[in-house]
């Protein structure tokens, strides 16, 4: 029977996300496998000369040559939310006491509304996954390689004019909350006391 039958129940989405936890930054999967998540800058390619784009592309196959293990790229697109930018502007526009300046926030309000109603406004965020595996599972083993494997990659991408950071707990958790439940994502985003109210019902 084919896999994409009717018949196949979806299967939820815990199923497919294979993380045992996140901790200290680092995702934790199974069979001993180990994630740094870094997100990095962005350059603007199309608008460098021919010369800084030779420039680049050569430091890019540097860097890539220098790499001592794989790593994965992932470009992150998702529509901004500005539903509380919205809810601010009308909140402004409410308690200033000039009518004239409550009808030019309305009017802003209601034009940046409908310009976000109209044509999705998308952002894009880079990120670098590196991997590792510890033949016995040792959680600080590790943590100090992919420290190490994130301070090269770092001072790589930095010769590039590329800034680096690592990820944290609450940011990992996010990226994937945003992917599996996107719709969710914008109106209930996480935060460290929804995170340890789940802590406490999972005990």
């Amino acid at each position: 029977m084919s896999i994409l039958s009717k018949n196949n129940p979806p299967q939820p989405s815990t199923s497919q996300i294979r993380i045992k936890e996140v901790r200290d930054g680092l995702l934790v999967l199974p069979n001993q496998q180990f994630r740094q998540i870094m997100e990095v800058s962005s350059i603007n390619f199309e608008l460098m000369s021919d010369e800084e784009q030779d420039v680049l592309l050569t430091g890019y196959q540097s860097f890539l040559n220098s790499l001592s293990s794989p790593i994965q790229i992932l470009v992150r697109v998702r529509e901004i939310n500005i539903d509380g930018h919205l809810e601010k502007l009308n909140s402004d526009a409410h308690s200033d006491s000039s009518d004239v300046r409550q009808k030019q926030a309305s009017e802003y309000a209601d034009f940046i509304s409908s310009l976000v109603r109209d044509n999705k406004i998308l952002t894009r965020k880079f990120y670098v996954i590196l991997p590792f595996r510890s033949p016995d599972g040792d959680f600080d083993i590790a943590k100090e390689q992919l420290k190490l494997s994130a301070e090269m990659v770092s001072k790589g991408l930095s010769k590039l004019k590329i800034q680096s950071r690592v990820l944290g707990n609450l940011e990992t958790l996010n990226l994937f909350y945003s992917y599996y439940s996107p719709s969710l994502s914008k109106s209930q985003p996480l935060n460290e006391q929804i995170i340890k109210q789940l802590e406490r019902e999972s005990i």
